[in-house]
This record gives C-alpha cells, structure tokens and sequence, in this order.
C-alpha cells in the first residue's frame, strides 16, 4: 500500500513543481473552463461549493487538485460528464477520501465535472486554480502532464448566508417518498465531531434549511441528546524493537451525538438542511413547541396541542391517554393487576407468576429526556421474579403530533420454558370500546367486529405482521389505533422457537389485543411448555395513533392517512467536509497479516 501514489498535498505540488516544463506545454494542449462557478447548496450538491466544468485536451486518466486563494481543498469531488444530471436529487456517487487514499481512479475523463466544497460569504473574491494531472496509467510517472487554469470569482453579494462565526456545518438532504408534504416532520440524524469543535453541542448546534428558489435560509427548531465521547488517541510508538508501527492513526478521538429537527418538505422532494456548529459565541437557544412534559419520573405526564398522556407512576407505562378533541373521553384500563393501557413484553414460567414490564415497581432502569422535538421515556432491565429475562421499553413524543412511538424489546438471558412469551400488548376497560378493526392481510380487506358483544376470552386472530389494529367506540366518538412499523425476532445461540406466532384480540373485563410470539397457554394444550432460548431477542416498533372517529367511508381515514405517512418516514442522507487533519493515506489491520487486494492493481486505458 505504501508503494501507491496518494493525494497528500504537499507530495502533489511537490511533482508539480517538478513537471513545470511539461505544465506549461502548449504543444499538447490547454485546460480550459467550460463553466466556473460558485454555488449554493442543492439537493445533487448540497454544500456551498465550486462547480468548475473542464475540457481536456484528450480523454486521459486524471488526478485533480483545487486550490482557492492559495489552499489545496481536501474536499474535491470528480464525476463524469453523465452524472449531475438530476440537480433535485441527492447524487449518487461520491469519493471519501479512502478512496483516493487505496485506490487510484483509472476511469478516461474527457469533460468532467470537479466539485469543491468551500464555505464562501458574499462579496468576497476568491482566486480558483485547478491543476490536472494527466495520466497514462493509475501511478504517476515523470511523463505525465500537468495542466493548469485559473480564474477570479467574485461571490454574490446580496446572498443569505448563516453567521460566518459559525466555523463548520454539516449537510443533511431530507428526501419525501410517499407523495405527502410533510410539515414540521421530526428528523433525527447521529452526527460525529471532532472534540475541540464538539465542546457543548447543545449550545453549539443550529440546523437551518435552504430555499432550492430563492437560496435563502431559515432556522428551524432543533434538539442535540445522546452524546458519546470516545477520547482515546491511537499509539503511534514504534514497537519494542524500534520498528514504526504505522505513520497515520488508524482512528480518531470522536464524539457523536444525535441532532433532531422539525423539517418542512413538499411531496416527492428532496431538501436541504445545513447543521452549523463549532462557534465559541454561540448562546444558548430555547426553542418552544407545543411539547410539554411535567411530573416524576417515571409518573410523568406528556402533552401537545393533540393528547395527554400520563404515564403509570409505578411501571412508567402507558396509563392514560386523552384526545385534546374528546376531553371528556379519557382511555385507561385499570382492571387486572398493574391496570396500565401497555403491558408488555410479558412471560409466563410457572410456577412463578406471569410478569410484564409493567408490573415494575419500578423498573431497574429508568430516564426521560425533555425537548422542543422530541421527549423520550425509557425502561429496562430484568422481569420481576424472572432476572433470566431483559426487557425494554421506550416512548418518544413529538410536537403536534396525534402518535406516539413505542419500542418494546425482550431478550432471553438464559433459557427459560414458557407457557407464554408475548409482545405488543395494550389493554383497555371493557366498557370503552365497541368495535375492533384490522386490515387482514389473508382476506384482502378490513375486518370490523362488534367487541361489545363477543362473548368472554373469544380470541379473534389476525397475522403476526398485521399492518395495524384498532379499538373505536363510535359512541364515545374515540378510536385507539396501532400502526406496525417493526418486528424482528432473532437469536445468536439458536434460532428462535415460536409456537404458531400471531396478533390476537380478546375480551373479558378488559379488551385487549397482543402478540403472540409463543403462547400455548390459549393453545388447545394449555399446560405444555415451550422453550425460550438463550440469546433470543424478540423486538417490534408500534406508532400508537389516538384518533376521532367518523361515520361511514371516512371511519378509518385517520388511519389510512398516517399509515402511509409512518411507513414511509422521510430519507436522510449525510454529507461532510474533509477536516485537514485527515490523513492522506488509509490504512486498514488485516486478520492473519491477510492481503488487500490491491498489491498487484493495475489500470492502464490508453
């Protein structure tokens, strides 16, 4: 690896200088610019960057640098001529600077485009040289041709651009897929900083969206949380015989933190959100939405301008939900054991007793985070009375929103034999709800069935990946809804053991509907025992809507409308500049001194 050319800096100029002859050999041919320009963040290019379109004199392997008033930008992206053609989609090809590092490029370049990303600010004049190196092959050789163009820009004057106090940003392109346009939709991407610009990210964070017509920029709320910060340095000491180990770190010190914001995005669109930090002035910011959170934990109680919820003071479940809309309509249960709407994860080992995480009192583990976009509440930790088993249970609210989202997972410590292991389950007083209804995946179509009046511990079946289910009354006017959005079971010392898993509903003093992942207990054999294994983990994902019902054809349209929009969340890609302390080589540790495959590359096209 050390034998193949890399693109430091200082080695490029180095042979330039060198080659100053041939650099100017008009003999062969100049470097002209079919198009110089600067140019604002678009979904295909989503930084403030330099488009320069070049012509060669002949197609040629190349290698390229640019250089802007005098510094080489280690962010310089080459594409052929037939790619960038779609300006309002995120590109689809990109070159990290590992693979200028490993690899050479011996694609033949004729009329390529070359993309800088450099932060201008308007009016300032910026002197753009870019320097072709022309190749017969992918190495470099004392025959290769330098050529050399330059030219003055001038930026525009009159752009909106963010504080130039604000050293760095990250770009973020935000793709709609479902035909929806999305207002205020939380996004959440997990960035990594370098530490000295990562010193109090949530003060140093702002995430501004771009106008695509106008190019102007409007700041939108946003929320930092979950920062990790792994600090250790790689040794670069020579081993105790003398002998150097290696000349760049195989990693860096790194802290990572997710950034949430509310993003504004037009039906089948792509979007441009540039996350600014690294600003030593930077005040802190409250942004203010309709998210309220309030009590003790784990008794805490949610609110925004759709629902209140309240969470089980004991087990920091689901306890009670009420639609701002139908404010003498609360939802609760309240009748068998903890009495929490959320009961599980859930296993029944006799003779011990059957234990749900909301039987915790309290849980082992317990947190909540509060926010202007999102507020979580998080429980984990073992089963009571069964420490063989973890489970976990996590809520996350968002402003203005009719949903929320749980994430429910159990995981199988030591194996256990089970006469029930269930998921998913929510549990409301009999008395409240009418009617059920689910899309059946079997009979292509929507079920209703009249709960009211089904006889006691009748189960009414449905499949395990049900795209959702629903409690209404259409007395009361309130309907509960269940939207699937995930469900995965998996083991790592054996595959998982699942007696005839299913969704069902049934009634008794309560209704209820829940996963059955193994459950022989409502089987025709009810006392035969099936094993949960040792490493199975079985975990699912549930948007819980909460809703005003309609008559007729409109029954489920709140439904139908946020199912698509929850199983089509919006796309997000990350894009980021190339710190110079990046090394100009790469390096990788192979396991049993392996080879990597590119010893013996060569690329030779002319």
């Amino acid at each position: 690896m050390k034998d193949q050319f890399n693109l430091s800096i200082a080695i490029i100029l180095m042979l330039i200088s060198s080659f100053s002859a041939k650099a100017i050999d008009s003999d062969f041919g100049k470097l002209e610019f079919d198009k110089l320009e600067l140019g604002f963040p678009s979904p295909a290019i989503p930084f403030y960057h330099i488009l320069a379109d070049i012509n060669l004199p002949q197609p040629s392997i190349i290698e390229v640098i640019t250089i802007v008033n005098g510094k080489a930008l280690r962010f310089t992206d080459l594409h052929r001529a037939d790619e960038l053609t779609d300006g309002n989609r995120p590109p689809l090809s990109h070159r990290p600077p590992s693979g200028y590092g490993l690899s050479q490029d011996g694609t033949l370049y004729k009329n390529p485009h070359i993309i800088g990303w450099l932060q201008w600010q308007p009016g300032v004049e910026y002197e753009i040289e870019i320097q072709v190196r022309l190749k017969k092959n992918i190495h470099p050789s004392d025959k290769d041709i330098v050529l050399t163009a330059k030219k003055t820009l001038i930026a525009p004057s009159n752009a909106t651009v963010f504080d130039s106090k604000w050293k760095n940003y990250k770009a973020v392109v935000v793709s709609e897929t479902a035909g929806i346009n999305r207002t205020s939709e939380p996004v959440e991407v997990l960035l990594p900083f370098y530490p000295d610009e990562a010193q109090d990210l949530k003060r140093k964070i702002r995430v501004v969206s771009i106008d695509l017509s106008t190019h102007t920029i409007h700041e939108v709320p946003s929320q930092v949380y979950d920062i990790q910060k792994y600090l250790k340095e790689d040794n670069l000491d020579p081993d105790p015989e003398g002998t150097p180990t290696r000349d760049v770190p195989l990693w860096m010190p790194t802290v990572t933190a997710r950034v949430a914001f509310l993003a504004d995005v037009p039906a089948r669109t792509s979007q441009v959100f540039l996350i600014y930090y690294n600003n030593d002035d930077a005040l802190a910011i409250s942004y203010q939405t309709d998210l309220r959170v309030q009590g003790e934990s784990p008794g805490l109680q949610i609110d925004n301008n759709q629902y209140s919820i309240v969470l089980h003071p004991a087990s920091g479940h689901l306890d009670q939900i009420t639609l701002k809309e139908r404010p003498n309509t609360p939802l609760f249960h309240r009748m068998e054991t903890n009495g929490a709407i959320h009961w599980n994860p859930g296993v029944y080992v006799p003779p011990r007793p059957w234990t749900h995480t909301a039987d915790w009192k309290p849980p082992q583990n317990y947190s909540f985070m509060t926010g202007p976009v999102i507020s979580t509440a998080e429980m984990w930790g073992p089963l009571r009375e069964l420490p063989e088993v973890d489970a976990s249970v996590r809520y996350e609210f968002y402003p203005n929103a009719p949903y929320f989202i749980s994430t429910t997972t159990l995981r199988i410590n030591e194996q256990v034999q089970c006469i029930a292991l269930r998921n998913g389950e929510i549990v409301f007083k009999r008395e409240q709800m009418t009617h059920a209804a689910w899309y059946d995946i079997i009979r292509d179509t929507i079920i209703t069935y009249d709960v009211e009046h089904m006889p006691d511990l009748t189960d009414l079946y449905m499949e395990a990946d049900v795209p959702w289910i629903t409690f209404y009354n259409p007395k009361s006017g309130i309907g509960f809804c269940g939207i699937q959005l995930n469900y995965n079971n998996a083991g790592l010392e054996s595959k998982p053991r699942l007696l005839n898993p299913y969704m069902y509903i049934t009634g008794g003093p309560w209704i209820y509907w829940a996963r059955a992942l193994s459950l022989s207990f409502l089987s025709s054999n009810m006392q035969q025992v099936i094993p949960a294994m040792k490493g199975n983990v079985f975990s699912e994902k549930w948007a819980y809507l909460t809703y005003a019902t309609a008559e007729g054809e409109q029954a489920f349209e709140p439904i139908f409308k946020w199912y698509k929009r929850l199983t089509n969340p919006l796309r997000v890609r990350l894009y980021e500049e190339v710190d110079d302390r990046v090394s100009h080589t790469v390096h990788e540790v192979f396991i049993d001194n392996g080879k990597s495959g590119w010893e013996t590359r060569e690329t030779g096209k002319h």
